[in-house]
């Protein structure tokens, strides 16, 4: 799997690529020149071109040129094939090695995080190892969405993954296999604290941490949770916002604009659990539709953020299906905390900063110093 970027609740962005031909007057003689260029190119090259080439190939080739043109790393092409992995990746059920990928501001290649069981876990992926290539084809070349697509592949076929880990290359050869788990993972501990870690926000994730929260019969209450976003590169903004509303009764989440429309405002579903002391984990690696689950937290004081800096990926992305069955994924707008911060570039500060260097095990340990007297505090709350 690979960073699936926050889609907006309500489907596809409607149109497809036009191209403008015929004694119709165009709607400006720009637009008609550019047309009419494109067309001459592709005549041209594939008459005359030493190496032969598709009209498939080349049109492919201008719809990524195009998105390139944006200076957008978040727009992408995608094949027909490739689109249909990409959405089985967000149902959790694929055929690959089972990692999440992320773009960092250098532009290179990153894991963000790998699946427990995965092929990758079993051939020694660690997340933080960077891309450098996969089957010869050098990721910094590529786009996020096919480095990701060239992971994918058939059932028991190999994918050979060229890595840079602490500066040393290393060449790891993964097999393929079918991925389907869940994306959420849940600890109790002493005391009656929850561990709830989401890997990314994928179909089912909002529900499953519901679930992961509330109380059985004949169970003690909750005491407190511990909400685990580190290196999840975010996924459905759907799911980040019935996530963000097992913690709260109602309110606002997130809002967002799209070019030229109205502010659009997303609020919690109601019925959460608005009372349970709350600890959000998050890292560098923590993006896009975790950040929007980890600000609106952080906005409504429902929770104390601890770690390093979030990643900073406030845009939003939506597919739009053109006529051969491919797809652009396009930035269409930014969004907004409750509080009216934009995180794009900016990221979000923790409540409390661990230190990157300190590593992972002395952030879980903050965190669960600051659940406990979260839980004391409470507990001494209602006493009094």
């Amino acid at each position: 799997m690979f960073l699936v970027v926050a889609l907006v609740a309500g489907g596809y962005a409607a149109g497809v690529l036009t191209g403008v031909v015929g004694s119709q007057p165009p709607a400006s003689s720009a637009t008609a020149a550019s047309g009419s260029v494109l067309d001459e190119a592709e005549a041209r090259i594939m008459a005359q071109a030493a190496r032969p080439i598709t009209q498939k190939q080349l049109d492919q080739a201008a719809v990524e040129g195009m998105l390139k043109a944006l200076g957008d790393r978040w727009s992408a092409y995608y094949t027909e094939a490739g689109y249909s992995s990409f959405s089985a990746g967000l149902d959790g059920r694929y055929s690959g090695i089972g990692v999440w990928l992320r773009a960092a501001q250098d532009g290179h290649v990153y894991v963000s995080s790998v699946q427990k069981a995965s092929p990758a876990e079993k051939a020694g992926l660690l997340a933080g190892d960077r891309v450098l290539a996969v089957d010869q084809r050098t990721a910094a070349a590529a786009t996020l969405g096919s480095t990701a697509s060239a992971l994918r592949g058939a059932q028991g076929t190999k994918v050979r993954l060229r890595i840079s880990r602490d500066g040393e290359p290393r060449t790891v050869t993964v097999v393929r296999g079918a991925v389907a788990s869940s994306d959420v993972d849940v600890t109790r501990l002493k005391g009656n604290v929850d561990v709830v870690r989401v890997a990314a926000f994928t179909r089912g994730v909002g529900v499953a941490v519901r679930k992961a929260i509330e109380t059985q019969p004949g169970e003690a209450p909750l005491a407190g949770v511990v909400l685990d976003l580190r290196g999840d590169p975010g996924g459905l903004l759907t799911e980040a916002v019935e996530v963000a509303s097992a913690f709260l009764d109602g309110g606002p989440v997130v809002s967002y604009q799209r070019r030229g429309e109205a502010v659009q405002h997303l609020d919690a579903l109601g019925h959460g659990n608005a009372g349970v002391p709350l600890v959000v984990l998050v890292d560098d690696g923590t993006a896009s539709a975790a950040e929007v689950v980890a600000g609106a937290l952080q906005d409504r004081n429902r929770a104390v953020l601890v770690g390093t800096r979030t990643f900073g990926k406030g845009s939003i992305q939506e597919p739009t299906h053109l006529p051969d069955g491919s797809v652009i994924e396009l930035t269409v707008g930014t969004y907004l905390t409750p509080s009216g911060r934009s995180l794009d570039g900016v990221g979000l500060e923790p409540d409390v900063l661990v230190s990157s260097r300190a590593g992972s095990a002395t952030a879980e340990q903050r965190a669960l110093e600051v659940i406990r007297g979260l839980v004391a505090a409470s507990d001494t709350s209602q006493r009094g």
